[in-house]
């Protein structure tokens, strides 16, 4: 008996270690409704999923959620959804918001308490969805990354992503390139690791808007052309398997995509850089496809390359690309996959701009 006691004793303090490692965090979060049963709780349950998945929340780890409603919304509890969700062994409560004059009208809010081992208070990310982002303006710019291999499209749909939705545009591509380029102007060769990392610290990019184009600055130097070549972009390969370099630009692009609106493409935007992005898309399309879209750039800049050739490098860099030791080349368990091969640009525009719509 003494021995089962003593088991039980132990299993209990684990327990509670356990459960003293794990950090309690609050969310909160509102959306607008109309006020019918239907849409209380579908809108509810909306936020609810939105809030999960943000902060990857399991429903076990829901301590308390507190509803409140105003006045206008009267047909449902919210608790419904919560319920039809599986949350069930939380502590829910519904309540009537403030009245105040001139507040948001048919609004929804919800306060959730858990706990998370994968999230603090400060990186919580609360949710305020449709017309429910008024009450939050400093939490309403959204991230979309664009992830894909060479040729995909990334750069073409990011660029007109970003002009119809008047945000900044973030060429990811096009600061790996300048790291490539520095290291060819000044005769270093870039497939020693170390070298590169030597002279990182004698770098500035800064990506900047001039009549509505982009431009890219290398140490004060417009390099916006001179980082489009085929030696450029094979060194930008490279330099980005680089952990230090790779560091030093995504700590750049994180600090973007914190202060503002951003659409950023790249090769590990969703699992790397933006982890948390609003949306994910990752673009793809066959090699013989990539190959066609880059020998039609060359023959229109006057440049004579073979296409056998491009395919080899398309395929090459695919591999090379793939493979890298520092975050690679994969598509985000949680991104949507495009398949661009037989749609054109204004078709795959308004699928992901329709698509960013739903998780806004």
């Amino acid at each position: 008996m003494d021995k089962i006691l003593t088991i039980q004793e132990t299993l209990r303090k684990n327990a509670i270690k356990e459960r003293d490692k794990m950090k309690s965090v609050a969310v909160r979060g509102a959306i607008t409704a109309q006020n019918t049963k239907e849409s209380i709780v579908s809108q509810t349950r909306r936020l609810l999923e939105a809030v999960l998945k943000a902060n990857h929340i399991e429903i076990d780890e829901i301590i308390q959620i507190i509803f409140t409603c105003t006045k206008d919304l009267n047909a449902a509890y919210p608790a419904i959804a919560a319920r039809a969700l599986g949350i069930t062994e939380a502590a829910l409560m519904c309540m009537q918001e403030m009245d105040v004059e001139g507040s948001l009208e048919h609004c929804i809010r919800l306060s959730m308490l858990c706990t998370s081992g994968k999230e603090t208070q400060h990186t919580v990310k609360h949710q305020y969805l449709g017309e429910a982002r008024k009450l939050r303006p400093d939490l309403a710019h959204f991230s979309l990354a664009l992830d894909g291999p060479a040729g995909a499209g990334k750069s073409t749909i990011a660029k007109r992503v970003a002009a119809e939705l008047g945000c900044t545009y973030i060429d990811t591509g096009a600061m790996y390139r300048s790291v490539g380029l520095y290291c060819i102007q000044r005769g270093i060769d870039y497939n020693f690791e170390d070298l590169v990392n030597e002279v990182l610290e004698d770098m500035h990019i800064d990506l900047t808007y001039e009549n509505a184009t982009q431009c890219i600055y290398l140490n004060s130097d417009d390099v916006s052309e001179a980082i489009r070549t085929q030696e450029v972009a094979a060194s930008a390969s490279k330099v980005a398997t680089y952990a230090k370099v790779r560091t030093a630009l995504v700590d750049m692009q994180r600090r973007l995509a914190a202060t503002k609106s951003v659409v950023m493409d790249g090769r590990d935007i969703g699992t790397v850089v933006l982890p948390k992005a609003t949306l994910k898309i990752f673009l793809t399309a066959s090699s013989e496809e990539r190959a066609k879209r880059r020998f039609k750039e060359y023959e229109e800049k006057g440049l004579k390359i073979s296409f056998e050739t491009l395919l080899e490098e398309i395929e090459a860099r695919d591999y090379q690309d793939m493979n890298r030791s520092v975050s690679p080349l994969k598509k985000a368990e949680d991104a949507v996959e495009v398949d661009t091969t037989n749609l054109s640009v204004e078709q795959i525009v308004t699928h992901i701009i329709e698509l960013l719509k739903e998780r806004q």
